[in-house]
C-alpha cells in the first residue's frame, strides 16, 4: 500500500460502476495526497488514479507515511486539516447537488478548476483542461447533455470560448452570476 504524494500535476480520481462507467469523483494536483485512505480503511483502494497531464510524484509506503505522521505533531495536524476540508469539499459538493440545476453546478466546477489551474491574462483566465464533457458532467454531478447545452449557451453569451481540451473564461462575473451564491 502506497501514498502518492503529488509534486507536479494532476490526476483525476476515478470509481467505476457497476455497470463499467467510470465516475470523476474528484481532481488532485500540486502537494495534495492520494491513496491514503486505503491505508487507513480496508488496505484495498476503493478508486483509481489516472494523470491528466504530466505528473511527478513522491511514492511512500503507507506504513511510513503514518509513522512520519505519528512522530511529527505539527504534520499530522496539518494532514487531519486536509482530510477535514476534503470532508467538508464533499459535504458542500453533496448538499449542493439538492436543488441546483447541472449547469449552475457546472458553472462552479468552473470557477473552481480557474481558481485552481486557470492563468489569467488580461482578465481572461485560461483553463488548460484536459477531461472529456463526459468527464466534466460526472465531476459537475450533472448529464454530459447538460454541459453540451451549457457551454454552448455560455459560448453564444460571450462569457466563455471552448476548443477541445481548453475552455476560456472571458466573463468571469457572468459565470459567478450563473453558479449563484455558494
Amino acid at each position: 500500500m502506497h501514498v502518492f504524494i503529488l509534486l507536479t500535476g494532476w490526476v483525476k480520481i476515478l470509481s467505476t460502476t457497476a455497470d463499467g462507467h467510470d465516475l470523476v469523483l474528484a481532481l488532485r494536483g500540486d502537494g495534495e495526497t492520494v491513496g491514503e485512505i486505503a491505508g487507513e480503511t480496508t488496505g484495498r483502494r476503493s478508486a483509481t488514479m489516472q494523470a491528466i497531464d504530466a505528473v511527478r510524484a513522491l511514492m511512500v509506503r503507507y506504513d511510513e507515511f503514518r509513522h512520519f505522521l505519528d512522530t511529527n505533531v505539527g504534520a499530522g495536524h496539518a494532514y487531519r486539516r486536509v482530510v477535514t476540508q476534503r470532508w467538508n469539499d464533499t459535504d458542500t459538493i453533496l448538499r449542493g447537488r439538492t436543488g441546483t440545476s447541472g449547469a449552475r453546478r457546472l458553472a462552479r466546477l468552473l470557477i473552481d478548476l480557474a481558481d485552481r489551474r486557470g492563468q489569467a491574462v488580461n482578465g481572461t483566465i485560461y483553463l488548460d483542461l484536459p477531461l472529456t464533457q463526459d468527464e466534466l458532467a460526472s465531476l459537475a454531478g450533472t448529464s454530459r447533455a447538460t454541459v453540451t447545452r451549457a457551454l454552448s449557451s455560455w459560448r453564444r453569451r460571450g462569457f466563455i470560448l471552448t476548443s477541445p481540451r481548453h475552455i476560456t473564461i472571458i466573463d468571469l462575473e457572468a459565470l459567478r452570476r450563473v453558479a449563484g451564491p455558494t
